[in-house]
């Protein structure tokens, strides 16, 4: 029956994919001007600033205190991460990786992963010095049992800390500028599942922020591209676009679930929606001739039982774990505020509907996050075998979610990361993680009651007037033991006596003068 098919006239035949130059990553040819050069690199001439512990995996660094733990499913979860002898979270990890595929054919068109079923633990592999990690950072390896015996994997993890390439903070007035270097601390490791390499960081601030961020690369799961597509251009566009010959892109959602088992000041806390709206308001102040005035406000509402909860429309509203029982030096209640970080744009769940494929198997996708009242039975969201039986998962997140209270409650948050992964022809061959990361960020929230930072960073204030700059340098700065061509040692440490400014004109703010300005 197939042969007579294929042998009909008018019989689609597609055309095969054939494996050729198209593919590959490496280009070894000259390329552009410049391309021979080496470029610029991150050096640590002073050694590292942070300890670690290797037999206890425990890590400190400007305040920070945290241990490092390794699981053959989910990799990499860190527990009682502490900032400045306060725990801020008891336990931060993965928990599980989907990737959600879309599709007119039968392939596409069911196809999942749930990507710990693979291990990701397992198939963390030794790191690349100076491309994955830059090249001083402190390597760190893992093993597992398997097969009746240990196996490792050799300097599959990376710690080190990295200066930004923009300022922490920087103030000019009239007659000085004071500005403050950016570092960061950050524990690496990647994940390679299949097609895809999953790199997952985990960074420190020095104001006590902490953040979670997830990039993607790899080849991307295609599927066919035939004539028929190419004669209905609208449904060969729906799930995907043409890149090559026979293959199409296809549409799908990568949703990496995250647990945060919270203690902010504390394991008794309270998740508040703080929203940013707009409002009407009379003031006594108002002039004769207007009624109101249209301005905006803060509108603080407790979040009173366990509950998925998705980013709010134009940034709209803040998510703040506090503990109503635990105030600052102004009578703030001390917590910290839940919000997307440097990825591209907001992170995102899971688009379908419902799944027929995924069946009940990662009902945490279907919400950006969740909160839920922490329980010793509850350990995590998900298992690797839900994989098998997605209609009846060992774990099911959604009996987690069932009308506890949760007002000052030990908490934990489920957040989800991941991206609308919509490939074009830009991800041939690969995917590029400056495209594909996505984050999340837990930052102090009146927890302080200033900034931290002060006492950590390294920075200077430079003092303007007729006899040239006076800099006061705060923090470490390299004057010698560092042996460096003469004509580089301005690239480590600048020489600020060439900075030409007297005076600044910056804008007059006090009252008079201002609106005099105006």
């Amino acid at each position: 029956m197939f042969r007579a098919a294929w042998h009909s006239p008018g019989f689609e035949k597609v055309l095969p994919n054939i494996d050729g130059e198209w593919t590959d990553i490496e280009d070894y040819s000259r390329g552009p001007p410049g391309r021979e050069t080496p470029p610029p690199v991150m050096v640590q001439p002073a050694g590292p600033r942070y300890d670690i512990d290797r037999n206890q995996k425990f890590v400190s660094w400007m305040g920070f205190e945290f241990y490092v733990a390794f699981s053959q499913s989910t990799g990499i979860s860190l527990f009682d991460i502490k900032f400045k002898d306060e725990r801020i979270i008891y336990e931060l990890g993965m928990q599980e990786a989907l990737a959600h595929y879309a599709g007119a054919d039968p392939t596409q068109g069911a196809q999942y992963f749930l990507d710990t079923f693979f291990s990701m633990g397992v198939r963390m592999f030794e790191l690349v010095p100076g491309y994955d990690c830059p090249a001083y950072a402190t390597y760190l390896s893992t093993s597992y049992h398997a097969g009746d015996t240990t196996l490792t994997n050799e300097n599959n993890i990376c710690l080190f800390e990295y200066t930004a390439d923009h300022a922490l903070q920087r103030h000019t007035t009239a007659h000085s500028v004071s500005i403050s270097r950016s570092q960061y601390l950050v524990l690496r490791s990647v994940s390679t599942v299949g097609n895809y390499d999953y790199t997952i960081d985990y960074l420190f601030y020095l104001d006590g922020s902490i953040e979670v961020k997830v990039r993607a690369s790899g080849f991307i799961f295609g599927a066919f591209y035939g004539a028929s597509e190419a004669s209905n251009k609208t449904q060969a566009s729906e799930y995907g676009y043409r890149i090559h010959d026979a293959v199409s892109s296809s549409m799908h959602d990568h949703v990496i679930n995250f647990k945060a088992d919270l203690d902010i000041a504390g394991t008794t806390n309270t998740l508040v929606r703080v929203g940013i709206e707009p409002t009407t308001v009379s003031y006594d102040w108002e002039h004769a001739d207007r009624e109101s005035r249209n301005t905006m406000h803060l509108v603080n509402v407790p979040i009173l039982e366990e509950t998925g909860l998705d980013w709010p429309r134009n940034s709209g509203a803040m998510y703040i774990v506090l503990n109503n029982d635990s105030t600052n030096a102004w009578g703030e209640k001390r917590g910290y505020r839940i919000t997307p970080g440097t990825g591209m744009g907001t992170p995102p769940h899971l688009t379908i509907l419902n799944s027929t494929s995924l069946g009940k198997a990662a009902e945490w996708a279907g919400r950006d996050l969740w909160v839920v009242k922490h329980k010793d039975t509850e350990p995590r969201s998900a298992s690797p075998v839900n994989f098998i039986e997605p209609a009846s998962p060992l774990i099911d997140f959604a009996k987690f979610v069932d009308g506890e209270a949760i007002v000052q409650e030990d908490l934990v948050i489920y957040f989800n990361l991941g991206a609308h992964h919509i490939a074009h022809s830009g991800d041939i061959p690969n995917t590029l993680m400056h495209t594909s990361a996505s984050a999340l960020m837990f930052t102090p929230h009146n927890f302080h009651d200033r900034d931290p930072s002060r006492a950590s960073v390294q920075g200077v204030k430079l003092e303007l007037g007729e006899g040239g700059p006076k800099p006061r340098y705060f923090g470490g700065r390299y004057t010698e033991g560092v042996a460096l061509n003469r004509t580089r040692q301005t690239e480590l440490e600048p020489d600020l006596d060439g900075y030409r400014a007297v005076r600044h004109e910056v804008t007059d703010l006090s009252f008079n003068k201002s609106v005099v300005g105006v």
